[in-house]
């Protein structure tokens, strides 16, 4: 017991965040989500679009992975759009002026049943040209 009590006190079994940042010229995304989570878990993901051009039609596009055994509780400030992209979902952020940044929050359960490790893709599209993608795994305990 104190084996298991140690090793969830250094964030073994999950839940502290980590953040990862992707850039290139048009702009940066950054995640900050738990990169290891608990069945029945709470947790936020908060994704920030910094522009370093004028985004005209931000999109972020996010893989099974930020779906399948997750729910889904809350997605703050609501996207213009939600639609289905080739099986992703796809959130539709709008214009986002050169120098400015788009903040959106997700928080999510995790499934009880859900187990095992899980790709994260993150794709930034500006209309219908991707501009960046980030891909990280999402390891769930029982």
């Amino acid at each position: 017991m104190a084996a298991v009590s140690l090793l969830a006190l250094l964030n073994v079994f999950g839940q502290w965040p980590s953040t990862a940042t992707v850039a290139v010229s048009a702009a940066t995304l950054e995640i900050r989500s738990p990169p290891a989570v608990r069945g029945g878990l709470l947790f936020q993901a908060r994704y920030t679009v910094r522009a370093s051009r004028a985004l005209k039609a931000a999109t972020l596009v996010l893989g099974r992975g930020w779906l399948d055994g997750l729910t889904v509780n809350t997605i703050e400030p609501s996207p213009l759009n939600e639609a289905s992209r080739d099986g992703r979902l796809s959130l539709e952020l709008g214009h986002i002026p050169a120098g400015e940044k788009h903040v959106l929050y997700i928080q999510y359960q995790v499934n009880p049943t859900t187990v095992g490790s899980h790709a994260q893709t993150v794709a930034l599209y500006d209309g219908d040209e991707r501009l960046l993608v980030h891909e990280r795994k999402l390891r769930v305990y029982p």
